[in-house]
């Protein structure tokens, strides 16, 4: 966030190195850069506040497997600002003059952009293959598709945008499902124990 100190005529506008700041008089541009910092009129124009850091994003959300299977799947993104002034030809990044806070909320849009696309590819991969194999596979396949999507979309960079990577950290079926899918499994590994122990009381007898 800038700071904004008041001063009987002017104001003054310090920005941080990872915040890329547009200044507009009249309608016009007339200044543009990270870590700018100026002497203003508020009456005079309209100023623009971009950050350009990586910035991280949790996200869940919940799909259906080809055999009507409900699932969730949780992952983190990460993404950054490549062109600032494009960015904000297609968002309003405007901020209150009097404290520096965004008028709007253009990171909440850009967090809806990210994860509403991630979801839309996510769910296509999903709907793709049933739940016993989205459950045993390698989460790394999921991601890669969603990181395709995103290569091949091209809303991202003509708005100036990256996604610099994504991370899938898990993917759940609902907790009946998962229970059902267990117990095959526990009953073998019970299976197992009673034969080893049936061994051992035999060996002993002998």
């Amino acid at each position: 966030m800038a700071e904004i100190k008041q001063y009987p005529v002017l104001t003054h506008l310090r920005s941080e190195p990872n915040v890329h700041v547009i200044r507009y008089h009249k309608g016009k541009r007339v200044a543009s850069g990270k870590g700018l910092s100026f002497w203003f009129t508020p009456l005079g124009g309209g100023i623009a506040e971009i950050p350009t850091d990586d910035r991280e994003l949790q996200f869940l959300f919940h799909g259906r497997s080809r055999d009507f299977q409900n699932i969730t799947l949780q992952g983190e993104l990460t993404y950054r600002v490549t062109d600032a002034e494009r960015l904000a030809e297609r968002i309003d990044f405007s901020i209150d003059l009097l404290n520096g806070l965004h008028r709007k909320q253009p990171l909440q849009q850009l967090a809806t952009l990210f994860t509403g696309t991630a979801q839309k590819h996510a769910t296509g991969y999903l709907a793709a293959r049933e739940v016993r194999q989205l459950v045993a596979v390698n989460p790394d396949e999921l991601q890669q598709a969603i990181e395709r999507g995103f290569l091949d979309d091209p809303v991202f960079e003509d708005m100036g945008l990256q996604m610099v990577s994504l991370r899938i950290m898990d993917i759940k079926p609902s907790a009946e499902l998962e229970k059902a899918l267990q117990t095959p499994t526990r009953e073998r590994i019970q299976q197992d124990a009673d034969e080893a122990t049936f061994k051992r009381r035999a060996m002993a007898v002998d």
